[in-house]
């Protein structure tokens, strides 16, 4: 009968884990299988400690005297690097750049969060608009949210490039229910821009009508500049609010001399009114306030 066909051992200069590496620790006694039939000389403890799921495959082969940890459809030096993950906890710029996906896909199937962690940080610095849709469909079928919403992100920023990519149109034809999700996200992405620019339009009104009232308060009752009350001199240096007490007092002075104002036909007075009205309705000292009709607004609300 012809002799069972024996995958090689990965020469010592290939292999992640040498005895010069790691002199401390005994004679491997498990091989990381690729799927070109490299075996890759481990030890159990080591692949247990990181992963309940290979702890689990190995506990399996207790009683075999050639325990094995086969990953299919991954490049050897991709495994290489996953294997040197688990002894080491780290990977190199130049394994994440070449074997980010591959490294993900592993960090997932054998649930080591440490390795998904790193990987994600890793991939979301390579993403670019001609592979962005390809690590999005990834990153879902991994479960790593944090770069799916990454990814999720890019696309929406730059549709129009990323929607005339090949992966794109793949995931068209193959995933119309991502492509939903991503349509979505978009849709989403654009309403909360929209409610942030309202937000601030609002918030920087507010701030500006805070600061009209603050004025109107301070040049009724100090004076400023040029306008003030009939019993105080308006003091002559600016304070510190001097750009919206300027154009508050020319809209005072426009008030109290406008001939349309009476009929209603001028813009000027009547938004001259409208500041009145907010600090009548805010008012909470009207028996002595010093702003004119304040009193009689409140009254005759």
């Amino acid at each position: 009968m012809p002799d069972a066909k024996i995958s090689p051992t990965v020469s010592l200069h290939r292999c992640p884990i040498t005895s010069t590496t790691f002199p401390e620790l005994p004679l491997p006694d498990v091989h990381v299988v690729t799927s070109a039939g490299l075996r890759i000389p481990a030890h159990s403890a080591v692949l247990a400690g990181a992963s309940h799921v290979l702890e689990s495959l190995l506990d399996q082969q207790r009683e075999s005297s050639d325990r094995v940890v086969s990953v299919p459809g991954v490049p050897f030096e991709a495994v290489s690097a996953f294997v040197r993950f688990l002894y080491t906890a780290r990977c190199s710029e130049e394994e994440m750049e070449k074997y980010g996906i591959h490294l993900l896909a592993l960090s997932h199937v054998f649930l080591i969060p440490q390795l998904k962690q790193k990987v994600t940080k890793g991939l979301a610095k390579t993403l670019i608009k001609e592979n962005v849709v390809d690590v999005l469909e990834l990153a879902k079928l991994c479960d790593a949210p944090d770069l799916s919403l990454i990814c999720m992100k890019l696309i929406a920023r730059h549709f129009k490039s990323v929607e005339k990519t090949e992966g794109w149109k793949i995931l068209q034809d193959h995933d119309p229910w991502l492509e939903l999700e991503v349509l979505q996200f978009m849709d989403e992405n654009a309403l909360r821009r929209k409610r942030t620019r309202r937000l601030r339009r609002e918030g920087s009104l507010y701030l500006q009508l805070s600061e009209a009232m603050e004025c109107l308060e301070h040049i009724c009752t100090e004076g400023c500049t040029s306008v003030g009350p009939l019993d105080v001199e308006p003091s002559k240096t600016p304070c510190s609010k001097f750009a919206t007490c300027q154009g508050l007092q020319m809209l005072i002075r426009h008030f109290a001399s406008c001939k349309k104002r009476v009929n209603g036909g001028c813009s000027r007075c009547k938004r001259m009114w409208q500041i009145l009205h907010l600090h009548s309705s805010i008012c909470d000292h009207s028996d002595h306030c010093r702003v004119p009709l304040c009193r009689y607004l409140i009254l005759s609300t």
